[in-house]
């Protein structure tokens, strides 16, 4: 990985920070995006007691607004001119429905919407740099989400563990819709399964998410384990030229039927560039 540009979301912890201590180790430089001041910069720290002379810089985003989006990638096109590696990781799961700066559900806005921009923005570096990996951090979850399109935005029923659950299955939905527009680039994508990971994810919620993440923590993976397969699809020469599938373990696997539904996966990306304001 020297010499490669590895540009990290949720990377202030959990498997995004641990997938950033691993590409350091590699000899990628790191673009860690944070919201926190406070928690960027000890991630930063937490690199840096990791890996000697570890190349981190960072960048400070509120991914819940578009704008925020627009102005992450518009500072690291200023500061780079290339990218290797996009690692969609962050993620949000809310017990209460929130509406974000631009009046969108704020699970659906920071988990599918701003991946979903990020890498448009991001395109053309991505293929001047290539071979280049897009990578998105979806979940097994997706299999009890539902695409409704006559609302999206959960104002008639929200519950929050269902809402992040359909936020999964737009992720594969977008890398599958992605990989075609993509063939015959030098740009790959796919979406990864981190399995249930013993993180601070899902801890600030209180309903049926946060009985199972109690219920099951004795049997979850370390957030070094979760991190596993984002490592290797960012930096093994296996997964060369493959693209469009979904890894659990380091293995290719095969998600639900509606994440493989080619049609859905056409409409949720002309829904999604009219959110965005992005050409489809």
């Amino acid at each position: 990985m020297d010499g490669k540009v590895c540009l990290i979301t949720g990377a202030t912890g959990g498997i995004g920070l641990e997938t950033a201590k691993a590409l350091g180790r590699l000899g990628a430089t790191l673009v860690l995006v944070g919201r926190d001041p406070a928690r960027t910069q000890a991630a930063v720290d937490a690199v840096n007691q990791s890996v000697a002379g570890a190349r981190i810089d960072t960048i400070l985003a509120d991914l819940s607004s578009l704008q925020a989006v627009r102005a992450l990638a518009d500072t690291f096109r200023s500061r780079y001119s290339r990218l290797d590696v996009l690692l969609n990781n962050a993620g949000l799961i809310i017990d209460r429905r929130e509406v974000t700066v631009d009046g969108l559900e704020a699970t659906l806005a920071t988990n599918h919407l701003a991946p979903f921009l990020l890498t448009h923005l991001l395109m053309d570096t991505l293929k001047a740099s290539g071979p280049a990996r897009v990578i998105n951090v979806s979940s097994d979850a997706h299999r009890v989400g539902k695409l409704d399109f006559t609302d999206l935005q959960s104002e008639r029923r929200y519950d929050g563990f269902r809402v992040y659950a359909t936020s999964k299955l737009a992720n594969i939905l977008f890398t599958h819709a992605l990989a075609k527009r993509l063939e015959g680039t030098p740009v790959t994508t796919n979406a990864v399964h981190p399995g249930v990971v013993r993180s601070g994810f899902g801890h600030n919620t209180k309903g049926f998410f946060r009985w199972i993440v109690k219920l099951g923590a004795p049997f979850m993976l370390s957030a070094e384990g979760g991190a596993r397969t984002s490592i290797y699809l960012a930096a093994s020469p296996e997964v060369d030229g493959v693209s469009g599938k979904y890894f659990i373990r380091c293995r290719k696997r095969k998600p639900s039927a509606a994440a493989r539904d080619d049609a859905l996966a056409e409409q949720l990306w002309r829904e999604s560039a009219r959110l965005t304001g992005v050409s489809p």
